[in-house]
């Protein structure tokens, strides 16, 4: 898909960037992640600032602040979201972690060893792979396995990757 045509470089355009994060924030929600969270996580994304409030985000997105709480709890549980206390204050400030699409793929790899592990617990319940039940539980096992070994390797690569494209844009 072609890169749409944007202000100079260096150069702003705020109503395609309110754009882009409603139309991130959705097809993120199509695929099962919470709508608020999305948003504020794209939100967080097209900042020039490292740091916001909760205040902040909430008036980026034209929302209560309350609307923004549970959902920034959510993105915190991810790893995609850290909160941290404003000295002197009792506020706090939220900001992503420096790889935030690597750290919440490594704790959704951890699901995939879960889901193996049970499948597994379950196996031995069915009576066994040589049952039809058992069969399709241990493909479920195996499955999961696959997947955890190849996300661990994609990711790795990934790291290698990007570190390169640093180094050689330094």
């Amino acid at each position: 898909m072609p890169v749409q045509p944007g202000p100079p470089e260096g150069q702003r355009d705020e109503e395609a960037l309110r754009a882009y994060v409603e139309r991130m924030a959705r097809v993120l929600s199509d695929w099962g992640f919470p709508r608020m969270a999305a948003r504020i996580l794209m939100l967080m994304m097209v900042q020039e600032e490292q740091e916001l409030t909760a205040a902040q985000i909430a008036a980026g997105l034209g929302v209560s602040p309350a609307a923004v709480s549970t959902s920034v709890r959510y993105l915190q549980q991810l790893g995609m979201l850290i909160r941290e206390p404003v000295p002197g204050s009792r506020r706090d400030v939220y900001r992503l972690p420096d790889d935030p699409w690597y750290s919440v793929s490594m704790t959704k790899g951890g699901l995939f060893t879960t889901l193996s592990k049970m499948s597994r617990e379950g196996l031995g319940a069915a009576g066994g792979e040589t049952t039809a039940a058992g069969a399709r539980i241990k493909e479920i096992a195996d499955f999961y396995e696959y997947l955890h070994d190849e996300v661990t390797g994609l990711l790795e690569r990934w790291l290698e990757v990007r570190n390169d494209a640093r180094a050689t844009a330094r």
